[in-house]
Parts: C-alpha cells; sequence; structure tokens
C-alpha cells in the first residue's frame, strides 16, 4: 500500500516518542530505515534499523552520517527531519544563550541533515518531511522553538519550489501537543495541568505519537506524489480556531 518496501528511509531524534513510533510505522510499511538521535542510548531498544549516534549542530558530523548511511543503505527514499527541542517556554526565560540553542538544534539542524539529502536524492527524487509545529503558525509560548519552527516552513517550501525538478518534495507537518515524554517535567510540575490544557482542543484530546507518524507515512509515500510545498496540522483541531472563546464567550 505505502509504495515503500525495501526503500531506505533516514529519520532524526528516532529515540524520541514521536521518533519510535515514526520507526515503527515505517518498519510496518517495510522500509530500511537509519535511525538517528544525538543520544545512542536512546537508540539501543530499537530494533531491525541502522543506528548513527551524532550531533546535528555540527555540519560535518551530520553530513558524515548521512554519507554512511546512503553507503550501507543506498539512496534516501525519505528523510523524516523530526529532532527537536525545547526549553525556553516564555519571552522572559529566553536569553541569548537558550536562543541560539534552540535556533540552532531545531533550524540549522534541520539544514545540516537536508543539505547532504539532496545531494543523495536529486538523481532519482525523494520526500522530505520535517516535523514543525502548531508554533509555526501562531503563538503558544516557546518563542526560538517557534522561531525555528516557522523557519522549518519557509525552508521545505524553497526545497519544493527549486528542487521539484529534481522530483523531491518537501511537506511539514505541524503537530500541537503530544503526550510523549517531553511533557512529563510540566506535569511534574502541575499533575493538572491537562486538565487546563485539553479544553483548547475540539477533539478534547491531545494526538499520539503514532498519528503523527501515520501522517508522516503518508507525505513520504507515493500516495502524496502530488503533495509538496505544503504543511498539514496534526493538533486535534487546535489551530482550526478557538474553542474556549465560542463555548465561554459566544456560549457562555
Amino acid at each position: 500500500m505505502w509504495g515503500l518496501e525495501g526503500r531506505h528511509v533516514i529519520i532524526t531524534g528516532a529515540g524520541g516518542g514521536i521518533g519510535r513510533a515514526l520507526v515503527a510505522a515505517f518498519r510496518g510499511a517495510g522500509a530500511r530505515i537509519s535511525a538517528c538521535d544525538r543520544d545512542p542510548v536512546l537508540l539501543d531498544t530499537l530494533e531491525g534499523v541502522e543506528k548513527l549516534a551524532f550531533e546535528l549542530t555540527d555540519g560535518d558530523a551530520t553530513a558524515h552520517a548521512v554519507n554512511l548511511a546512503v553507503e550501507r543503505q543506498g539512496p534516501p527514499a525519505a528523510l523524516i527531519g523530526n529532532a527537536g527541542f525545547t526549553r525556553a517556554e516564555t519571552m522572559a526565560q529566553v536569553t541569548p544563550d537558550a536562543w541560539r540553542s534552540e535556533i540552532d538544534i531545531n533550524l540549522h539542524g534541520t539544514y545540516n541533515v537536508v543539505a547532504p539529502i539532496l545531494r543523495h536524492m536529486k538523481a532519482a527524487g525523494g520526500a522530505i518531511v520535517l516535523v514543525s509545529s502548531v508554533n509555526a503558525v501562531a503563538h503558544f509560548g516557546n518563542p526560538a522553538y517557534s522561531a525555528a519552527k516557522a523557519g522549518m516552513l519557509a525552508y521545505a517550501r524553497a526545497i519544493a519550489v527549486e528542487h521539484g525538478a529534481h522530483n523531491i518534495r518537501a511537506n511539514c507537518i505541524c503537530p500541537g501537543s503530544v503526550r510523549t515524554p517531553a511533557w512529563d517535567h510540566r506535569l511534574a510540575e502541575n499533575p493538572k495541568l491537562l486538565d487546563q490544557v485539553l479544553p483548547h482542543y475540539p477533539l478534547g484530546r491531545l494526538v499520539t505519537p503514532e498519528e503523527v507518524a501515520n501522517v508522516a507515512l503518508f507525505l513520504a509515500s507515493p500516495l502524496s506524489s502530488g503533495v509538496t510545498g505544503t504543511a498539514i496540522a496534526v493538533d486535534a483541531g487546535l489551530t482550526a480556531g478557538n474553542l474556549r472563546f465560542v463555548r465561554e464567550v459566544l456560549g457562555g
């Protein structure tokens, strides 16, 4: 169904919550996977994949890892750029160091992995899927992270327009809140936080890592062969409108 049987797929941030769901989804589609993360320990329990540990902010190390993966597994049919990081949740927490760190990991790191991938894809085409965020299209906190994720949308459009002639497609996924370990520190500080969060979501719940992975699988597969330069929100309806406004102002 997916047209990815035996095809090589590179996944960054593969050791995290969404990353593990991505690995499972693409393995289920029969792809050969190069699983990448900055921490090799996070990759230890993944089975049936090529494992590569490197720091995305190091351009030379990233290019070396990509070239090694291609040498071992063949040209990539798809790149899933999933790695990301944030801790500066409000403007008051954005220091120069926090700004540089979050831009480096989320935006510069994306460029560092995409650039060598494009060189390998030019011969046979391929799909690039970048995991951005709803923070790229509206403000929900995390200013530095949001700026980086918005940059990813523009970068994907540039790839789509300038490399479409090489049959290379580029799209983004914009997840809302996904219940992964990234939420643990917030919930440790406020165990009732989800009671405050969920009323903002029309579906009344957070999306799962598997739901994000399923959209990535679609965008990486020939089923989406006519889709490029766009972003799909996987956000339980968050960016469709302001549910709390409707309920509390209009309905209240």
